[in-house]
């Protein structure tokens, strides 16, 4: 079970002299968990597993140990096991990539696509055939569209730190559908989005049409330094997650009480807008399709009264920005 991150199959179960109606049993009490079908798991480890990762990637490890025909690992499944970022989390589906199949067709949990790839494109991950990270960010554009292919090329070109890499993905693929969405996240694609909230918050921005978006604009006086998600001038968008306010010990980020973190942040923001910028605050929930354009007319008010102001240049900030990465 080592050598499969703890996973057993019913017919190594069986071979092992344990009699079905026993197995029936474990499963029955608990004991053991089914990951897929005649999968299983010992329920101590399936229960210290994160529902979005953890057990996600339990579950394409478990879809793959049960299948017979060849496959290559691919598009959301290839991203959490390569730990690039997805929009939806956990996936759907598990999803393969096969030769001889004949279109996309989905089956017991399993999204088989036919889509040709190169050898070199393999690599393995824990053991796993998958298709590497720039083929994988491609494949989710072309799956999901631009929302989610944006979020996922952001992180992939962090992974990789060369977009060439990315374009060189997606040449073979002229006529393929959608190759133009892939194309238009490629030449969007920010590394320094360190969520999908991030990225999001950057299209938005984008789609202002105020001048270019900065991403992680940092900002130093003294012993003192900040930074903030995004930047349109002198305006500025933070975004705000509820991981913020949540104990590390919980699965958050705060390492104090939710009242301190606030109280820090607070501060972090007079700080920052004492340099005569303006800010927008927004959160998950703003950049959902549903909410989406209220929150374009919202931050546009906000980025003109700031542009009314204070003006766009920051040309009387150069002593005190931080000229490094974050």
């Amino acid at each position: 079970m080592a050598q499969q991150h703890g996973l057993i199959l019913r017919r190594q179960v069986l071979a092992a002299g344990v009699p079905p109606e026993r197995l029936t049993a474990l499963l029955r009490r608990g004991e053991l968990v089914a990951v897929w079908r005649g999968v299983y798991v010992a329920r101590a480890l399936w229960d210290s597993l994160d529902e979005y990762r953890g057990r996600a990637l339990l579950r394409v490890r478990a879809a793959s140990l049960n299948m017979s025909m060849p496959h290559v690992i691919s598009h959301d499944s290839a991203a959490l096991l390569h730990g690039i970022r997805l929009l939806e989390e956990p996936p759907r589906w598990v999803h393969i990539t096969r030769f001889g199949v004949q279109g996309s067709r989905t089956k017991n949990g399993v999204k088989h696509h036919r889509a040709p790839y190169e050898p070199g494109q393999i690599v393995f991950v824990d053991g796993l055939p998958t298709l590497d990270v720039p083929r994988t960010a491609v494949d989710v554009c072309r799956e999901h569209g631009e929302r989610a292919g944006l979020v996922t090329c952001d992180s992939a070109l962090r992974e990789v730190k060369d977009r060439s890499l990315l374009w060189a993905a997606v040449a073979p693929m002229c006529s393929w559908r959608h190759v133009t969405t892939v194309c238009a996240c490629i030449e969007q694609a920010d590394p320094g989005a360190e969520s999908a909230a991030e990225t999001l918050g950057r299209k938005l921005a984008t789609e202002l049409g105020l001048g270019p978006v900065q991403t992680q604009f940092g900002l130093r006086d003294g012993g003192r330094e900040a930074w903030v998600d995004l930047r349109i001038g002198r305006h500025l968008i933070e975004i705000d997650g509820h991981k913020k306010l949540i104990a590390v010990a919980a699965g958050g980020l705060a390492t104090t009480s939710p009242d301190e973190v606030l109280w820090r942040e607070k501060k972090r923001q007079d700080w920052v807008c004492g340099f005569k910028l303006g800010m927008s605050r927004l959160t998950w929930v703003d950049l959902q399709p549903d909410r989406w354009e209220a929150t374009k007319r919202r931050v546009l008010r906000e980025a003109l009264d700031t542009n009314a102001r204070f003006g766009t240049s920051i040309d009387d900030l150069a002593p005190y920005i931080i000229r490094r990465a974050r």
